[in-house]
């Protein structure tokens, strides 16, 4: 035990934590959107649910037809073979190659269900998770075509960013750049580089970083900004303020982990800790616990009226980043901090009785609506969260930190599928 009864990250509480990541992603959270999920009719999944899995609505948002098909695909490359996973996960990608592009190349936002376009965005977070669904299923089928068609997606969507502004949502007065962009760049990057090799991601990782640690990244202040000016100036009105801390940590776990990749790489290791660091002391609730929603940059009211409550997501993305820094580092503030988000979130956001995770939480903890699933949340963030820890806690393991696992058919049960 450490001091305030925090336990030391010893080889039985990496143990526990295996556990609890590994089971609850193979035992808990996928069967509850697989099978059951796949739309048989259509093609696709439906994934508006209840919290006890029953459909709220029969759209479709192509983030989560996306992201739900990349999951199935890096199960069954990363942790076991599964045809019925790759199945479905062509089934989403075929749908979205059917009808989730306009005529000008880009992808929709929202669908009807039988694939009728409702929404499109500016931006191109689409296309994104659309790219890492075909290279995960490009590595599972050893295709080629799935690999060329990520690589044209990916090019294409550069292409556009490259030609200059997007179509405006606001007029010239007061232009800003956000942290998305390059953000979810070096996530997809990093996916292509590991699956189908795409030549060029390491240098369009580093382009993100050097934006983002020249951008957005204010060691003066100790703060990680979600926008900025043209020039990088912190704009001092409402939205200019506003901090989204979840997703600055987000992105400080995919500086760290690309660190990892190019063996602990100092620079990047300082910028990834640094970050979680500044964002850490901005977003953890010290009262009640939890990583807030927003913040204003210089501790002012904050506009939207959702700006203290407990999502999912800033929590599970926080719990890897916390994991991945102390795995690196071995700094023992970060398994402090990663015991109090995941004690938190675990006690909080876990539906004992349904499965999966709540996913809107107000400050103190208290269930602000039971959906499981909707055009934000599906079966990504959680997921995500307890494949990438419980392979961390892995590669601990193998580092000499010694625990020792069970078979992989013990610890990994019948999924259902």
């Amino acid at each position: 035990m450490g001091q305030k009864g925090v336990v030391i990250m010893d080889s039985a509480r990496q143990y526990e934590l295996f556990r609890t990541y590994r089971e609850g992603l193979l035992n808990d959270t996928l069967p509850f959107w697989f099978p059951t999920c796949i739309d048989s009719e259509y093609g696709g999944f439906l994934l508006a649910r209840d919290r006890d899995g029953h459909l709220l609505d029969s759209d479709k948002g192509v983030w989560q037809q996306a992201r739900f098909s990349w999951l199935l695909a890096a199960l069954n490359n990363q942790v076991e073979k599964n045809e019925a996973w790759i199945e479905a996960a062509e089934s989403g990608v075929s749908f979205l190659k059917q009808h989730g592009f306009d005529d000008d190349g880009r992808m929709f936002f929202h669908l009807t269900r039988e694939g009728k376009p409702i929404r499109k965005r500016r931006y191109h977070f689409s296309e994104t998770f659309y790219c890492i669904a075909l290279a995960e299923l490009a590595l599972a089928r050893s295709s080629d075509a799935y690999a060329a068609e990520a690589i044209e997606i990916f090019e294409r969507y550069q292409a556009y960013l490259d030609a200059g502004p997007r179509p405006p949502k606001y007029t010239d007065i007061r232009k800003m750049c956000g942290l998305g962009a390059p953000m979810i760049d070096i996530a997809t990057c990093q996916v292509l580089r590991r699956t189908i090799r795409y030549p060029h991601a390491s240098t369009q990782i580093d382009r993100c970083i050097e934006k983002i640690e020249a951008f957005f990244v204010k060691d003066d202040i100790r703060c990680v900004m979600e926008t900025v000016s043209e020039n990088s100036d912190i704009i001092d009105h409402f939205d200019g303020r506003l901090l989204n801390p979840g997703h600055a940590i987000e992105a400080a776990w995919f500086i760290l982990w690309e660190a990892k990749e190019r063996g602990n790489d100092s620079h990047l290791l300082n910028l990834g800790t640094r970050m979680l660091d500044y964002m850490w002391e901005r977003g953890w609730d010290r009262k009640y616990g939890g990583i807030y929603y927003f913040r204003d940059v210089y501790d002012r009211p904050v506009q939207e009226y959702w700006h203290d409550m407990k999502f999912w997501w800033p929590q599970n993305e926080t719990i890897i980043a916390t994991l991945l820094a102390y795995q690196l580092t071995g700094d023992r503030k970060y398994a402090i901090w990663h015991q109090q988000v995941h004690d938190w979130a675990y006690r909080h956001f876990p539906d004992r009785k349904h499965g999966e995770w709540f996913g809107y939480l107000h400050r103190d903890g208290r269930l602000s609506v039971p959906l499981k699933g909707n055009l934000w949340k599906g079966p990504f963030h959680l997921p995500r969260m307890q494949l990438v820890c419980s392979q961390i806690l892995e590669e601990m393991r193998a580092a000499g930190a010694g625990f020792s696992t069970s078979s992989s058919k013990e610890i990994n049960p019948d999924t259902k599928s």
